[in-house]
Order: C-alpha cells, then sequence, then structure tokens
C-alpha cells in the first residue's frame, strides 16, 4: 500500500500526524506543499483544496488529522 503524506512543516495538525506515523513506524512518502509548487499542485488535483494533512492511500485521499491517525492505527494494526 503506498502512503503519501501532504503536509506543511509548520502545521500543528500535520505535526501530530507525522508524530504518530513515527511512533508507529508506518513508513510515508512525505510531500512538502510548502517547498514544493508541484506537490502544491498535485494536492489540489486530488483534492480540490490546499488542506494538510492529507494522506493519500493507493490514490485516494482522506483529509483530517483524526482521520488520518486512526487509518494509521489501523495499518499499523494490519500490518502486524
Amino acid at each position: 500500500m503506498g502512503l503519501v503524506l501532504y503536509y506543511q512543516p509548520f502545521c500543528p495538525f500535520c505535526q501530530r500526524v507525522l508524530r504518530v506515523s513515527e511512533q508507529l513506524k508506518v513508513p510515508l512518502e512525505l510531500k512538502n506543499i510548502q517547498e514544493s509548487s508541484a506537490s502544491l499542485e498535485e494536492l489540489k488535483r486530488l483534492t480540490g483544496r490546499t488542506q494538510v494533512p492529507c494522506l493519500v492511500i493507493d490514490g485516494k485521499p482522506m483529509l483530517e488529522s483524526e482521520d488520518i491517525v486512526s487509518r494509521l492505527e489501523e495499518y499499523c494494526a494490519a500490518s502486524k
């Protein structure tokens, strides 16, 4: 399963998702929309928004940090 996280470094919601993914050791491809206009454009194409964090799982975007954290926990549990 390919996991891509669109984020901004100083967003507290993004930091929460990053902290949880690190604790759970879930590998994420990180795309910083502040540093990369290409990543920002990808996010806009996927969601029609610029909202972060956005986790993309096999091409399907998921918004809202609480939902993302829950999904990462499920991913981690399923991997064991």
